[in-house]
């Protein structure tokens, strides 16, 4: 992978370009505010670069937006009552209570944590994540369930569901293995947005590139989806 620089302006944009076997120039902006481009073999590095330019303004203004919110990135969880988590789109406040059977319950704004040693911070850790976790499970595959009766009638394949983190998209589409792979920082948006990034990628097995046919394909079956997609970009990376 490569890095490129273009002049935008009096600002340097600096990009890593990745040739990939796709149809159209993609680009991507990380939270790390790396940017990322994503190319044809085909296309001319020249033709890259005037892309990049093109999208000067919407680069620096993406870029804007999270180096506002980096510091909230680098909070370092110690897991004691007082602090806020986001579960599915909404803000919990964490207590940890001392108690012979460890365990995760929720309710009224408020996440329970309960520990044999509230002093153990890698112990709560695992055990809130094993939490997290196995909700994301639940809610994901329901949200699939959901989903996928809507695409039933189009012969589009009920895929399996993996999740893993990841840094720099919420979804990917596995066509040959019959696999969506879910970024595990989903279960704590909204489940509008699961629902969005679910049917997003279950189109893909029907449209492989994000072309006129795959957003046309999307806006039929959830005509609200850039409110969502919004969320994901915008909003839910404060805190994330």
């Amino acid at each position: 992978m490569a890095k490129h620089t273009v002049i935008y302006g009096e600002k340097q944009i600096t990009f890593e370009l990745k040739r990939k076997n796709v149809k159209n120039i993609n680009l991507r902006i990380r939270p790390d505010m790396s940017i990322w481009v994503s190319a044809n073999k085909n296309v001319p590095l020249e033709v890259i670069e005037d892309f990049v330019k093109q999208k000067g303004a919407w680069i620096c203004k993406n870029l804007k937006y999270f180096k506002e919110f980096q510091p909230n990135r680098k909070i370092k969880r110690e897991y004691v009552s007082g602090e806020s988590f986001r579960y599915l789109g909404r803000q919990y406040r964490l207590k940890v209570r001392k108690a012979g059977t460890e365990t995760v319950k929720y309710f009224r704004g408020f996440i329970y944590l309960y520990v044999k040693d509230p002093d153990d911070i890698k112990g709560k850790e695992k055990l809130y994540k094993q939490w997290l976790n196995e909700r994301a499970v639940f809610h994901f595959n329901k949200s699939l369930d959901r989903i996928y009766e809507t695409v039933r009638k189009y012969n589009i394949p009920k895929p399996e569901i993996k999740i893993r983190e990841m840094k720099s998209r919420w979804g990917s589409c596995h066509r040959d293995a019959g696999l969506i792979v879910l970024n595990s920082e989903l279960i704590k948006t909204p489940k509008h947005c699961i629902d969005y990034v679910v049917l997003h990628e279950l189109i893909h097995f029907k449209f492989k590139y994000h072309d006129n046919e795959f957003y046309t394909f999307l806006t039929s079956l959830m005509p609200d989806w850039k409110k969502w997609k919004k969320i994901l970009d915008e909003e839910v990376i404060k805190g994330l």
